[in-house]
């Protein structure tokens, strides 16, 4: 089975395509019977579950779980499930309108990658160099390739699930905080990476 995962850099592809072509020298298992396996022995429903029960049945990583399940539950929504996995996201209309406003300020970045992650939006050129993650209230938090010296708007992220690449962070509370000045964090961020 071939499934591609969209919205990747080519970097990403080609990680992506090494974990399943050595699947089966490492594992000693093709991906289809990985899949069958799969299908046939795991009762779990909820990802994380599915993860955990491949990792403690047969000692595969979160990679190469996700990279199984995604075939064997393609509607569970996976990497290339992006439309599927921004409308579970973004579902705030206030959370809509700043990810509007981001997306307008790198849509003209030559080479631009956006990837939809399950929660927050990505944007790579070789590799990352930006993210945006729905919060509470209405708001947004924004994750750049930068140190957060680049501005005083800039604060370091903790915890926030994205690239280790991503060392600072801004919180949106509208689109209109998407000014000139982040315009140009983020095409230094673009430009970095």
């Amino acid at each position: 089975m071939d499934t591609k995962p969209q919205g990747l850099t080519e970097q990403q592809q080609k990680w992506f395509a090494s974990l399943r072509a050595n699947l089966e020298r490492e594992t000693g298992k093709t991906l289809d019977q990985w899949v069958e396996i799969v299908r046939r022995e795991c009762k779990e429903t909820k990802p994380r579950a599915r993860a955990e029960w491949l990792k403690a049945a047969y000692g595969l990583g979160q990679n190469r779980a996700a990279s199984i399940f995604a075939v064997a539950y393609p509607e569970s929504g996976g990497w290339d499930d992006a439309a599927g996995l921004r409308a579970a996201l973004w579902r705030d209309p206030d959370q809509v309108a700043i990810l509007a406003a981001v997306e307008a300020a790198v849509a003209d970045f030559p080479g631009l990658v956006t990837g939809q992650r399950k929660g927050y939006t990505a944007w790579s050129h070789k590799a990352q160099f930006a993210a945006l993650k729905p919060l509470k209230g209405g708001q947004a938090v924004l994750g750049l390739a930068l140190t957060p010296d680049a501005s005083p708007r800039l604060a370091e992220p903790r915890n926030e699930g994205w690239s280790e690449r991503l060392k600072a962070k801004l919180t949106l509370a509208s689109p209109a905080d998407v000014d000139a000045q982040l315009e140009a964090l983020l095409k230094l961020a673009w430009d970095r990476s």
